[in-house]
């Protein structure tokens, strides 16, 4: 069922769009926005943020759609959807972190400092989880929250960086999913010889030079389109 929030979101998409064509292409697509919305879900934002932000993208993307150039909407829409909801991050600064895990980590805070006052030393997870009377996992999220940020790349005294790096989770199924479709979806924009390019390139793992020979081109032909189709995909799903 939807939430207050997502429904208000829903909402603003008929005061927003001015045309009824584009009201109606973004109410048939707000399928879309879940799917996009889900691939952060965990993500340290809360579901109706990225929701309300993906209904942003939603709507840039159904102002500035053009049917006359062939592609499905879709297609256009689930990267501008994704790039609104990254924006969330990008400008949350180092992390973003939601108001409600922002106020359960000042009160498991204040917990913590008490139980170190009354007993000496430091409480265990359980121990918190009995005194508040929240989740283990919602425990973890908020002390992880009080922590200060750390560097994905280890540094040396001097500030330059070393070959150690940390290592981060894999993407769940999920989000590879998600990012298959968008590909695709990118991939369908392309004239049919500059998809076959990429096929031959990507998915025969053809080199260069044969894949000159299959489409009739140069080896410097195929170099040089491959690096403008390349940034031109980087920057659709982006």
């Amino acid at each position: 069922m939807a939430t207050e929030q997502q429904l208000q979101c829903e909402k603003s998409l008929s005061q927003e769009l001015n045309n009824s064509d584009k009201q109606k292409l973004a109410s048939e697509n707000l399928g879309l926005v879940h799917l996009c919305a889900n691939r952060f879900r965990g993500r340290s934002l809360e579901y109706e943020e990225l929701y309300s932000a993906g209904c942003v993208g939603l709507m840039k993307a159904a102002n500035a759609f053009d049917p006359t150039l062939g592609y499905k909407f879709s297609t256009y829409a689930v990267p501008v959807i994704l790039g609104e909801i990254k924006r969330l991050f990008r400008d949350g600064g180092t992390v973003k972190v939601s108001r409600s895990l922002k106020e359960l980590s000042v009160r498991i805070s204040r917990l913590r400092e008490q139980f170190i006052k009354d007993y000496g030393r430091e409480p265990r997870v359980e121990e918190l989880c009995e005194i508040s009377g929240e989740q283990r996992e919602k425990i973890v999220e908020a002390l992880n929250v009080s922590m200060p940020p750390m560097s994905l790349t280890a540094q040396t005294d001097e500030g330059g960086n070393t070959q150690n790096e940390i290592d981060i989770p894999v993407s769940a199924p999920d989000e590879k999913i998600v990012t298959s479709m968008a590909l695709r979806q990118a991939l369908s924009c392309l004239e049919d010889k500059d998809r076959e390019l990429i096929r031959l390139r990507y998915v025969k793992n053809k080199t260069q030079t044969q894949t000159a020979s299959e489409l009739g081109m140069t080896q410097v032909q195929v170099s040089r389109r491959e690096k403008k189709l390349l940034l031109k995909l980087r920057e659709m799903l982006c």
